[in-house]
């Protein structure tokens, strides 16, 4: 089979039906790809009107049980559901899916004590590639049950796409928001070495969700894909857009 593409999608754009529907088309030149997706905004949006706290730690949702519910109901229902029919309008055939669908993910407890949030521990390929083998792109909402089952752990949607990249030796991960890439002094960096990543979060130029990124862009190469990007939809139209995440010898001038 052709290279596969892993691409993580900005849940905060959800509300902007244009931007999924430009992201879409842009989506369907690029095939064959598994695509990942957040869906904060919407999370925390409900979780307000039901009366839960909606915290975070360094871009990361703290997660206890009833938030995990929440969780699970956002994100495989509307949010996966709206990324599908964008897809589909495309002219895509997409199928969404969960973690716990077919076992497609299994997780384990993370560390950092933000309550039911867990980190991918392992992915089941073979499903994944007999889908993309069928012709169908697979829209994986980033929930994850442990080994025993249970209620499905949050799993940060950028940590996901990482490890879905990782094992499906991805020819690139992207991750797609409306943000250009990674600036540093207002100005969009061709790239950053992975060893470069902890010291621009450590000095603020990297915070939350973008430190997220980046972090979880350089595990995705450390597991074997060979490329990652952060960027807007020219990702998906110009093979140098946005800031590539890359070894210090790979370094774009």
């Amino acid at each position: 089979m052709l290279p596969v593409r892993v691409v993580k999608l900005g849940g905060n754009e959800f509300d902007r039906p244009a931007w999924l529907a430009a992201c879409a088309a842009a989506l369907k030149v690029v095939e064959p790809v598994v695509v990942v997706h957040g869906g904060g905004q919407a999370v925390s949006a409900l979780s307000l009107r039901l009366g839960l706290r909606v915290e975070k730690r360094e871009g990361r949702r703290i997660t206890p049980p009833e938030v995990a519910e929440v969780v699970e109901m956002v994100l495989a229902g509307p949010s996966n559901r709206l990324v599908v029919a964008a897809l589909r309008r495309a002219g895509i055939d997409a199928i969404g899916l969960a973690g716990v669908d077919g076992g497609l993910l299994t997780a384990r407890p993370a560390a950092g004590g933000l309550g039911h949030v867990g980190e991918i521990a392992a992915v089941r390929v073979p499903l994944i590639l007999s889908l993309l083998d069928a012709g169908l792109t697979p829209v994986i909402a980033p929930l994850a049950p442990g080994p025993d089952g249970g209620l499905p752990y949050n799993v940060n949607a950028d940590d996901a796409a990482a490890a879905l990249a990782g094992a499906l030796q991805a020819s690139e991960l992207l991750f797609i928001s409306d943000v250009p890439g990674v600036r540093v002094g207002g100005a969009v960096q061709p790239s950053i070495a992975v060893d470069e990543i902890e010291e621009l979060v450590g000095r603020g130029v990297a915070t939350e969700g973008m430190a997220a990124k980046l972090r979880a862009g350089a595990r995705a190469l450390e597991a074997g894909a060979r490329a990652a990007r952060i960027g807007d939809l020219q990702l998906l139209a110009h093979p140098v857009a946005g800031t590539a995440i890359v070894a210090p010898a790979m370094q774009r001038a």
